[in-house]
């Protein structure tokens, strides 16, 4: 029998067929795998399929063999992602909120197709996707993926920035201008994508919401400040602005009650030092950018929670607080 045209593709099938349609709980017998070649165009006889395993075996593909009684089968057993991998991938995509509603269902059925058929239909239960808060910059994909090509390039880039007016409508900041910068990272903090760069007219390192950024353009400049983002520890750098806020850090000494300890060492990590103070409660002492988003967090707790010092800080705590409780006074005199 002369050979199909498509019988150099035989294995390619095989591994396809088994990849897409098969699992510890779903194996596929010898037979099966002929009917599907044949479908294909593709002759196989029993012993060349066995000859087939062997080679996908020896190529390093996890195809392994199962018998149930007199009937036995085959399926891929290790992949490169698992399926408790693929649910947290997934989870991690609904959940982002700058990947836009239609780009995460893309994304996750792509996630699908590293898994049988039949655990892509456990991924999609899962999937709640409708009905989540998600960004409308479809775009911000591209401006990543500019900004990365300019770390790699040693370029400065150069691209406006925007905010948005009471009637949602956005509104580009410094009077049209373009921004220059010198890109180093990018980083995930309260659900949104920060460029992390320096300013050298301002002499510092700043940051930007990239879902805020248009007209990302790769500039012929080499980059400044170097040595100022490599002096600044990253995570330290996040953890002390709240919500990615400006601001200067300093330290300031906190107390809490003995019962909120979670919560301080889930916002500042597990280094941080929790001394005990007086009865039922501790003291921390932690490097943050002391704005009206820090003094927001620690309201939160009410009177479990104190900010000690220094008297710059608890002052300025004070003043936030008044302003605050003004307005609520002058609402209620409207209403009276």
């Amino acid at each position: 029998m002369p050979k199909s045209p498509n019988q150099k593709q035989k294995l390619l099938l095989i591994r396809d067929y088994l990849e897409k349609n098969t699992d510890e709980e779903h194996p596929v017998s010898t037979a099966d795998l002929i009917r599907y070649l044949d479908m294909n165009g593709v002759s196989a006889e029993r012993k060349s399929i066995y000859d087939d395993m062997q080679t996908l075996q020896d190529f390093g593909v996890d195809v392994l063999k199962t018998r149930s009684g007199n009937s036995s089968g085959w399926y891929v057993g290790t992949r490169d992602f698992q399926l408790p991998e693929l649910r947290l991938l997934v989870d991690s995509v609904q959940a982002s909120r700058f990947i836009t509603r239609k780009k995460s269902m893309e994304l996750i059925g792509k996630l699908e197709g590293l898994a049988s058929v039949h655990q892509a239909r456990d991924l999609r239960r899962q999937v709640f996707v409708k009905n989540r808060i998600k960004t409308m910059n479809e775009s911000i994909y591209y401006l990543v993926d500019d900004i990365h090509a300019a770390i790699a390039a040693d370029r400065k880039i150069r691209f406006k920035y925007y905010t948005y007016n009471a009637r949602g409508e956005k509104v580009v900041k410094h009077d049209g201008e373009m921004y220059e910068v010198s890109p180093f990272a990018l980083l995930w903090d309260n659900e949104n994508y920060y460029l992390v760069g320096y300013d050298s007219a301002k002499q510092g390192l700043r940051h930007y919401r990239v879902d805020k950024m248009a007209e990302i353009r790769q500039g012929k400049k080499g980059r400044d400040g170097r040595e100022a983002f490599e002096s600044q520890d990253m995570a330290v750098y996040t953890g002390a602005r709240f919500g990615m806020f400006s601001g200067q850090p300093s330290n300031v000494r906190l107390e809490f009650e003995d019962s909120l300890a979670g919560a301080v060492i889930d916002r500042f990590g597990n280094d941080v030092m929790l001394i005990p103070g007086r009865e039922g409660h501790f003291t921390v002492t932690v490097s943050v950018a002391v704005n009206e988003p820090f003094f927001a967090w620690l309201c939160t707790f009410g009177d479990q929670a104190a900010l000690l010092g220094p008297e710059s800080a608890r002052r300025a705590m004070r003043e936030h607080i008044r302003k605050i409780s003004g307005v609520y006074e002058e609402a209620k005199e409207e209403k009276a």
